[in-house]
């Protein structure tokens, strides 16, 4: 009686093997797909970058502990470069506004109009709640089919494959990321993030939170140089 259980046992060990093989093995070729996909859009340096009318740039909280976030800083000191250097006439600031003491699109707005950017030249979305939402919002919402996506490398790859998607023109600027462990488990977060993208993209169509009226960006209009 013992051998056929040990036996049953050891075939569903097998196949449990199996199953977590093939869903490992299509994370990380989703994780890949990526990466590879969009790697001729991102760019490293301001000087190489092509010029667009707007930039997006995808909001994070300002600090952790009370200490400030390097991911934060490392994009909004792009953004001010982008403007200084006359890559983009625009912003679009788009993040989460839980509540009213977190607020990432008018906390980023602030640090923008600090640097002397004008008010006029900045716009702001409060429905980013994700990705997802920021890319398909500046599309949909505010027209802004070209665009100058500002974070790290990492959420760099998965904006611009959101984009593609819904045939956007997009390039995106990558900034600098933290080293050590935190920006490892970042990582092997976003690793999960892309497959759930792809999911919502191409299984489960899945749309923003809000979208609400269309409220299209009114450029400046002078030429970008």
């Amino acid at each position: 009686m013992k051998l056929p259980l040990l036996h049953h046992v050891k075939l569903w060990l097998k196949i449990i093997t199996l199953i977590i093989g093939v869903i490992v093995s299509a994370v990380l070729l989703a994780d890949l797909s990526i990466s590879l996909s969009t790697s001729s859009q991102l760019y490293k340096n301001i000087e190489t970058l092509p010029s667009q009318e707007t930039a997006l740039v995808l909001g994070t909280s300002k600090y952790i502990r009370r200490t400030l976030n390097p991911y934060y800083q490392y994009r909004i000191d792009a953004a001010i470069e982008l403007y200084k250097q006359n890559k983009v006439t625009h912003f679009l600031l788009s993040g989460d506004n839980a509540h009213r003491s977190y607020n990432e699109p008018w906390t980023m707005k602030r640090d923008l109009l600090k640097a002397g950017i004008p008010e006029e030249n900045i716009t702001l979305d409060y429905a980013g709640f994700r990705t997802l939402d920021s890319v398909q919002r500046a599309t949909q919402i505010f027209d802004a089919n070209s665009l100058t996506i500002v974070t790290q490398k990492f959420h760099c790859q998965r904006a611009v494959f959101i984009a593609n998607h819904f045939s956007m023109d997009t390039v995106c600027l990558v900034v600098p990321s933290p080293t050590g462990w935190a920006n490892t488990k970042i990582r092997i977060r976003e690793i999960l993030a892309r497959t759930k993208a792809l999911l919502d993209l191409y299984i489960f169509n899945v749309q923003p939170k809000f979208l609400g009226p269309k409220e299209p960006i009114k450029h400046d209009p002078t030429p970008i140089d």
